[in-house]
């Protein structure tokens, strides 16, 4: 079977991974690519790379435009999704690569967005450890199969997640007085024109953002990590100190996480609870004692690589992971969400091979 999508905001770094990744997926096939200044432009014009999308042209972002399609892709700015999503009618499946359904606090939408909160949906990381009402342990993959609604990630917040919760869910970290800092490639702030962002301003230069707690991502990496915490961790809201650092790489992120060693642990329980965590995960793999990954080595792919050791003379535990923001980070997440909602293989369409040098 062959489901028709459609892709708003087509024309951005976001909406043409996307595409990248859609035009080789067995099962789908792109009909409609919407844009908003760019509307009326031939695709290729916008995303010159996609050369057997061609065809295509981009039209207005409107709700008839998306209507009637079996999956809808949404790849717009923060605030704009949420309105029409909720204008869609005949969609089996909808997907927003945005943070509109993401949070389910109405006080941290508030706080770190601002604008009316929409409500939460199923949160695409598969990979994710997830405590049921039982207290019991299982894959956030469970609660894609067969939705029809799913948020897509942060890429920041998903990277820092798949660091931690399997810390977290075993009880061999602290929850509190978690870091994370991260150098990220500036395709992550999308294609709008923006000074800071210049190759002038970011070549032989490394520069922190969002310094002392005021990124964006904060409360969904916190939602995530007590959505896999026990008992009294799970009251609590995690504390994490969180730094990202633009470096002059068009894309990836490597994230640096460490947390406090809980009382008793030893360094082979550690590595088990990671061990446990991703064993059977094609996507997300830990990496031999001893090694650590590079962004170049995900570029392009659907993986996470997380590299693991612990500081025994700081009593830290540390993670260092990294993955490309657009693929895995964001359009290869939300077409692997996808796949499990519409009962397709999970990997279908998707890579763990990257592209070098």
């Amino acid at each position: 079977m062959t489901f028709s999508v459609a892709v708003a905001g087509a024309s951005g770094y976001a909406g043409g991974e996307l595409l990248r990744i859609l035009a080789g997926h067995p099962e789908f096939e792109v009909r409609t690519v919407t844009g908003h200044s760019s509307a009326g432009d031939p695709l290729i014009d916008h995303q010159p790379h996609l050369r057997s999308l061609s065809h295509l042209r981009l039209e207005p972002t409107t709700p008839e435009a998306l209507d009637g399609h079996d999956l809808v892709f949404f790849a717009l700015p923060h605030g704009a999704s949420g309105a029409l999503t909720a204008r869609l009618g005949e969609v089996r499946l909808v997907v927003d690569c945005g943070a509109d359904h993401r949070l389910r606090s109405d006080d941290d939408w508030a706080a770190f967005y601002g604008g009316e909160h929409h409500e939460a949906w199923s949160y695409g990381v598969p990979e994710l450890l997830v405590r049921g009402a039982d207290g019991v342990l299982e894959k956030q993959r469970e609660a894609l199969r067969g939705a029809s609604r799913i948020a897509a990630p942060g890429c920041n917040a998903s990277t820092v997640a798949l660091s931690l919760v399997p810390g977290i869910a075993a009880g061999v970290i602290e929850p509190t007085d978690l870091v994370s800092v991260l150098a990220v490639g500036p395709s992550g702030a999308g294609k709008a024109a923006k000074t800071h962002l210049l190759g002038a301003e970011l070549m032989g230069t490394a520069n922190p953002y969002a310094v002392g707690g005021s990124h964006r991502h904060i409360p969904e990496i916190r939602q995530a990590l007590r959505d896999a915490a026990a008992g009294a961790a799970a009251q609590d809201s995690p504390t994490i100190s969180f730094t990202p650092v633009l470096v002059p790489m068009s894309r990836g992120i490597l994230a640096t996480s460490t947390a406090r060693l809980a009382p008793g642990t030893t360094p082979d329980e550690v590595r088990a609870a990671w061990e446990r965590a991703y064993a059977d995960e094609p996507f997300v793999r830990l990496l031999p004692e001893g090694r650590f990954p590079r962004t170049a080595d995900t570029l392009g792919a659907n993986t996470c690589l997380l590299g693991l050791a612990v500081d025994e003379a700081a009593g830290r535990v540390v993670v260092v992971a990294a993955l490309d923001n657009l693929a895995k980070g964001t359009a290869g997440a939300a077409i692997q969400s996808a796949n499990l909602a519409l009962g397709l293989p999970e990997g279908a369409g998707l890579s763990v091979n990257g592209v070098a040098p």
